[in-house]
């Protein structure tokens, strides 16, 4: 994990220099806060492991690694807006360490993980996302673990909003026409992650109370990337 989310592989992005290592260890300084469970420096160097294998799909590689690095760097469950604020705060964070046409880039990336719906022809999204949303295709016992990292992550939500939240976000995914979008993962990923997916549906549903109920106090959705 050290070497994808280390100093090197950074300035590698955005230069070796007294603002882009101050950017960079706040950016690490981020990922590492306490409340978080799943969206740590382990999810972000997985998607900077596998943006790095899909890179050649990409039209503009260092942008896709540059909203891996950004995407969840803002991460509060109890707010809805994590992911444009994470796009802001990359549009800052940016600022004359790379081009202007990179950084709308990186920040319209990351504002695409907040649905994960790419559209068509859209090089850089899909690898960003296909990478976001691998985790949906892990072996059963991983996806359990991530399932269970990411309640605890909204452990102040109560039971009966956060089996709704999740219910919803698993629904929309599981509507998306595909959730992976390159021939070199689809083929594997897409039929594993809608039985992990669905698993957890059935799961989830039997515990629902009869009549439901919408996340808590407007609180995001439990994540899905």
């Amino acid at each position: 994990m050290g070497d994808l989310v280390g100093f090197e592989a950074w300035a590698a992005l955005a230069g070796d220099s007294p603002t882009s290592r101050t950017e960079w260890a706040a950016v690490v300084r981020a990922w590492s806060e306490p409340h978080r469970r799943y969206h740590d420096l382990a999810h972000l160097a997985a998607v900077l492991g596998i943006a790095d294998r899909l890179a050649a799909d990409a039209a503009d590689p260092d942008a896709v690694r540059l909203a891996a690095w950004y995407h969840d760097v803002v991460y509060d469950p109890q707010r809805n807006d994590s992911e444009a604020v994470s796009a802001g705060r990359a549009r800052a964070g940016l600022r004359g360490l790379v081009p202007d046409e990179r950084i709308a880039e990186v920040e319209r990336l990351v504002l695409l993980t907040a649905g994960h719906a790419v559209e068509p022809g859209d090089a850089n999204g899909a690898v960003l996302c296909d990478a976001d949303l691998a985790v949906l295709a892990s072996p059963a016992e991983s996806y359990a673990a991530y399932a269970s990292a990411v309640r605890e992550e909204y452990g102040h939500v109560p039971d009966e909003a956060f089996t709704a939240g999740r219910i919803a976000v698993l629904e929309q995914l599981l509507g998306l026409p595909r959730l992976y979008r390159l021939p070199a993962v689809a083929e594997t990923w897409e039929p594993r992650a809608r039985a992990n997916m669905a698993a957890e549906l059935s799961l989830l549903r039997s515990r629902a109370a009869p009549g439901g109920g919408a996340s808590a106090n407007g609180a995001r959705p439990p994540g899905a990337g």
